[in-house]
């Protein structure tokens, strides 16, 4: 067995295993909510930047729009958006927020200290953790 092939001398393994966990943390607050995770993150991109289009929200979650489509429109089905065509350019479907939408930011706000706690961390290994997630990821 060559030693940098074992598991444990992978970079890859422990940060897919801690994103497992972390959105696992956040199922029941979500589920209170009726969001999956990656409806949470495009609400989340709504609710700080407001109106978007399907490619900007793209860009900004890391996804294509092949796996945003069904989800917009799940989304769509929940009364929490709503996808209108751009007038300057039909190819592009512009996203809002509905009055629905906006009133779940309200629901949604301690989230993330509810997760923060339980992941038994100090808001400094916390910080710490992001400044190394946003580092990897630029």
């Amino acid at each position: 067995m060559y030693e940098q092939l074992r598991l444990s001398n992978q970079i890859c393994f422990p940060l897919y295993a801690i994103a497992k966990e972390i959105v696992r943390k956040y199922s029941p607050f979500l589920n209170e909510l009726d969001l999956t995770y990656p409806q949470y993150l495009v609400m989340l991109v709504l609710w700080e930047f407001g109106e978007q289009s399907v490619g900007e929200i793209g860009d900004k979650l890391h996804l294509d729009s092949g796996t945003l489509t069904p989800l917009l429109k799940r989304l769509q089905s929940k009364n929490l958006i709503a996808r209108t065509r751009s007038q300057m350019d039909e190819r592009t479907v512009i996203i809002t927020l509905t009055n629905q939408g906006r009133a779940l930011e309200h629901q949604a706000v301690n989230i993330p200290n509810q997760v923060a706690d339980c992941l038994n961390l100090t808001a400094d290994e916390v910080a710490v953790l992001q400044k190394i997630a946003s580092q990897l990821n630029n």
